[in-house]
C-alpha cells in the first residue's frame, strides 16, 4: 500500500509540504536521520529496504499509542497512515483519541479529514485516506 500510495523516486524532491523525501516517501534514512537534499540517488531495492527499516518505527509507534485491541487491517491502516503524516501527527489525531475510546466508526470517519499537503486538498491522499480507511474497516 505504502508503495502504491507514494510512488517511487531514485532522487532527493520536496513532498507537498516541503519535506525532503527519497524513495517511496522516505524522510528518514535508516540511522533515523532526516533526508537531505544532498543526498546521493538510490535504487529501487535500496528504497524497498529503506522502507522496510523505517517501517519498525511507524509500526512501533502504532503499537505504543493504541490501546485497544486492533485486528491487522487497522493495524496496516494505521501503520500506512502514520508513514504518511508522522507519529506524532498520530499520536496527537483525534483518529486514535476517538479509536482509545472504541469509537472504531468514529477513528475511521477521520481518515477522511488529512487528504491537505502544503495546505492544498490531494488527489493522491483523498485516494490515500479512502484505501486506509476502506482497510480500517474490514
Amino acid at each position: 500500500m505504502i508503495e502504491s500510495s507514494e510512488g517511487f523516486r531514485t532522487t532527493v524532491y520536496r513532498c507537498p509540504a516541503g519535506v525532503p523525501t527519497i524513495g517511496f516517501g522516505s524522510t528518514r534514512d535508516t540511522d533515523g536521520k532526516a533526508i537531505t537534499m544532498s543526498y546521493q540517488p538510490i535504487t529501487r531495492q535500496q528504497a524497498t529496504n529503506l522502507m522496510r527499516t523505517t517501517l519498525v518505527h511507524y509500526e512501533d509507534a502504532v503499537n505504543r499509542f493504541v490501546t485497544v485491541l486492533i485486528n491487522q487491517n487497522q493495524f496496516d491502516a494505521l501503520v500506512d497512515f502514520a508513514y504518511n503524516v508522522g507519529c506524532d501527527a498520530l499520536r496527537t489525531s483525534t483518529l486514535l483519541k476517538l479509536l482509545n475510546a472504541r469509537d472504531y466508526a468514529g477513528a475511521a470517519n477521520e481518515f477522511e479529514k488529512w487528504t491537505h499537503g502544503g495546505g492544498v486538498e490531494l488527489p493522491g491522499l483523498v485516494k490515500r485516506r479512502q484505501a486506509e480507511k476502506y482497510l480500517f474497516l474490514l
